[in-house]
């Protein structure tokens, strides 16, 4: 049996129909760049967070990007985040001009240790980026105290994490403002590049739509140097309509997790992923812990089953910030995890049987590895 990692076709496929309805009314009112269907999305969406303002935008680095320059990071200053995320994260505070500090993660959950997070923080410390891995928010009651000491604004990377709760609140309304990448294979996604900023910060929102517009505060009038940075009506009007089920595909994302949970228990040599006690998984990706993940890896794609690894380096020690000048051996959480990582197929149309087959052949060449 084939078992493809990301099926986005069986995820597409039953609204291709609403889909094309839609686009055919983006094209039919020229609504192609913001207009009517981007806004009505940005209401949809703060609406399912919670949140008071919804700014759509090209992407999820564009997210990150602009909430920190609304919230006035720049030239010389800090920003503390994680090692082990996609460098979209640190790629943003460096476009900024500022510099990325990191703090290691929590060896159960993945996420930024809170028990870590003051000894980072600096006079030139403008914000803390906490990163919702996975489909889990981060310990954020922790997190959120330590900044409204040291009066640092919280940015949450949830570009993850789509509709991800922390103790009954939703993702991207606990910090000042919270960043969501749309890319076609997140939880919500689009038919291209997509993401949007949540905040309950009517200023915070009122600067990211003068900055992903050329910093336009009216037509050609620029307050700001800006960015093109807006999200496309196409998207947007594909974006409302997978929206509606977003809830139901959370749902049945943490059915799949509970059925992988029960197959791998007992099972040697792999470690399944933790739920927070006090979070709402949304299992973007179902995450093991496996020893020579290589060959396991190339076995298990020999077999049929597509697997990933999000993600194989951290971020301090990827090549594009060697500047930093941080060692093997500076967050030893988060390079012990990256070796170890492995993304098993995550999907709300993942059947049963396709579950049992991964684990099959999963447990079955782990075995072979381990005896090799």
């Amino acid at each position: 049996m084939q078992i493809p990692f990301l099926d986005l076709n069986a995820q597409n496929g039953p609204i291709r129909d609403e889909m094309l309805a839609a686009i055919s009314q983006v094209i039919d009112r020229s609504a192609l760049a913001g207009g009517p269907f981007v806004a009505s999305f940005e209401q949809e969406f703060a609406r399912f967070c919670g949140s008071s303002n919804c700014v759509a935008v090209g992407n999820g680095t564009d997210a990150l990007l602009f909430a920190l320059l609304a919230i006035g990071v720049g030239q010389g200053d800090e920003v503390i985040t994680v090692p082990n995320s996609f460098i979209a994260t640190a790629e943003a505070i460096s476009f900024t001009g500022a510099r990325p500090v990191f703090v290691d993660v929590e060896e159960t959950n993945y996420t930024m240790n809170p028990a870590l997070l003051e000894a980072a923080i600096g006079p030139k410390t403008k914000a803390i980026i906490p990163v919702h891995l996975y489909g889990q928010m981060a310990d954020m009651d922790p997190i959120l105290e330590i900044a409204r000491r040291h009066g640092i604004p919280v940015i949450e990377d949830a570009c993850q994490a789509h509709g991800a709760e922390y103790k009954g609140r939703k993702a991207g309304t606990l910090g000042c403002a919270g960043c969501f990448s749309f890319y076609p294979g997140k939880n919500l996604g689009a038919l291209g590049e997509a993401g949007a900023v949540t905040t309950n910060d009517p200023g915070i929102a009122r600067k990211i739509e003068m900055l992903r517009d050329h910093g336009q505060e009216t037509k050609y009038h620029h307050s700001v140097v800006g960015w093109n940075g807006r999200m496309d009506g196409i998207q947007a009007a594909a974006l409302s309509i997978k929206l509606r089920s977003l809830a139901s595909g959370n749902a049945s994302r943490r059915t799949n997790a509970g059925i992988y949970d029960r197959y791998l228990t007992g099972a040697e040599g792999i470690i399944p992923p933790k739920v927070a006690k006090n979070g709402l998984h949304v299992f973007h990706l179902y995450v093991v812990r496996v020893r020579r993940r290589a060959e396991l890896l190339r076995s298990l794609e020999e077999k049929g089953v597509g697997c990933a690894i999000h993600y194989p380096c951290p971020i301090h020690l990827q090549k594009a910030y060697s500047y930093l000048e941080l060692a093997p051996g500076s967050y030893p959480v988060s390079e012990q995890c990256s070796g170890e990582i492995l993304s098993l197929p995550m999907y709300p149309s993942l059947t049963e049987e396709q579950i049992r087959t991964v684990v099959r052949e999963l447990t079955s060449s782990r075995n072979l590895v381990a005896a090799a």
